[in-house]
C-alpha cells in the first residue's frame, strides 16, 4: 500500500496519495480544511487513508504541523 505493486496503482498507493496532498499544500492550512479540499479525490477515498498519508508525509518530513496549521516543509 505504500508503493505501488502489481495490484496497487501508483495513484492508489501512499506515494501517491502523498502526492495530492502535496499539490494541495501551496498554502498553510488546518487538517480540517485539507480533508474538505480531497476527500472527494479518488486517490484519498477514505478519512482513515488521509491520516495514514498524512503520517506518511510527516514521517518523511515533507510536511509539518504547527498551532493545527500544516504546511510543507521548505527544503
Amino acid at each position: 500500500m505504500i508503493i505501488p505493486d502489481k495490484t496497487i496503482k501508483l495513484k492508489y498507493s501512499l506515494l501517491g496519495a502523498g502526492g495530492k496532498l502535496l499539490s494541495e499544500l501551496d498554502l498553510p492550512q488546518t487538517v480540517s480544511s485539507l480533508w474538505e479540499k480531497v476527500r472527494e479525490c479518488e486517490e484519498i477515498g477514505s478519512f482513515s487513508k488521509f491520516v495514514l498519508t498524512l503520517d506518511f508525509l510527516y514521517m518523511l518530513r515533507l510536511v509539518e504541523i504547527d498551532n493545527g496549521i500544516i504546511r510543507k516543509v521548505q527544503k
